[in-house]
């Protein structure tokens, strides 16, 4: 006999809002490194400045990078901190 078993929803049907979500930095030609580095630094828990160099080295490179990923509140929290900060950002994505 086989049973069912039911899994705990972490939000609504059809929301999008469970699961990670990327925080995504594009390039851009108005941030330094600098900017870029320290800011990723401030905003990003564990990132620090030399970790933030290698992530804007990474944007520069490729055109974007992706900076932080998890739950949604607190990808809307870094988001809005990293682009009142002057970086240019992508829309958030779900991981």
């Amino acid at each position: 006999m086989s049973q069912t078993i039911e899994q705990t929803r972490t939000a609504e049907p059809g929301t999008g809002l469970g699961g990670a979500w990327n925080v995504i930095v594009r390039n851009d030609d108005h941030n330094t490194f600098d900017h870029v580095a320290t800011t990723l630094s401030r905003v990003i828990p564990g990132v620090s400045v030399d970790a933030g160099f290698r992530i804007a080295d990474r944007i520069h490179r490729s055109g974007l990078a992706i900076v932080w990923t998890g739950h949604l509140e607190l990808a809307e929290l870094y988001w809005e901190q990293l682009r009142d900060a002057g970086l240019t950002m992508a829309p958030l994505e779900q991981a």
